[in-house]
């Protein structure tokens, strides 16, 4: 049985960089935000209900028009809350399936809210990837060419980061301070062992 683990953290904290470093050492690595994005161009019935909540301008030419759904959910909560609980529950059943394909001693879901979503309950452990706020919004503006206010605003959205980090399993510090790789690795090695230890029980059993 391969061990369903999440890897989450704010935005800007820098954990597509650790991710990327978990799939050098050859974990499979499942991208929620990626998986979104393809689910609601390409499942028909996210589509269907997708058209139903935000009008048929929510696609061209049978392509999402991301920036018509961001304008429409941005500055409105409610809006924000019912987009979520169309998209989270489909991109979940797809990780899902994609967890259960997987064959290595573990396997790697990477996403913003995890614990927002409620699919911490389909893990086995929580990684936290953990940056300064001053970092986290200078990464944000430079990679999404945001101005502090955008970047402020979208973060306001998120859950706290100390919450979020205290119900982590573990954490790795991402403060440009800290090398990445040796904390990546022990985690791995971890992990690896823990892997080991429920592949044990289960022979015994």
């Amino acid at each position: 049985m391969t061990l369903r683990i999440g890897l989450t953290g704010g935005m800007g904290s820098g954990k597509s960089t650790v991710a990327t470093i978990f799939a050098t050492l050859g974990i499979p690595v499942y991208q929620a935000d990626d998986a979104a994005k393809r689910l609601m161009n390409e499942d028909a019935q996210l589509k269907e209900l997708l058209v139903k909540n935000f009008g048929g301008s929510v696609y061209t030419n049978g392509l999402l028009n991301r920036s018509y759904l961001a304008a429409a959910v941005f500055s409105n909560k409610d809006k924000l809350t019912l987009l979520n609980s169309i998209v989270h529950p489909a991109t979940i059943s797809d990780g899902e399936k994609w967890m259960q394909q997987q064959v290595t001693p573990y396997a790697i879901k990477e996403a913003a809210i995890i614990f927002e979503s409620g699919s911490q309950q389909y893990l086995d452990y929580i990684i936290g990837v953990y940056a300064p706020v001053t970092l986290r919004v200078h990464r944000s503006m430079k990679r999404d060419n945001l101005s502090r206010e955008e970047v402020a605003a979208r973060m306001d959205r998120q859950m706290d980061d100390a919450i979020k980090m205290k119900l982590c399993d573990t954490v790795i510090i991402n403060d440009e301070q800290q090398a990445l790789l040796p904390q990546v690795i022990k985690v791995h090695e971890h992990l690896l062992a823990m892997a080991a230890g429920c592949k044990q029980k289960d022979m015994v059993s």
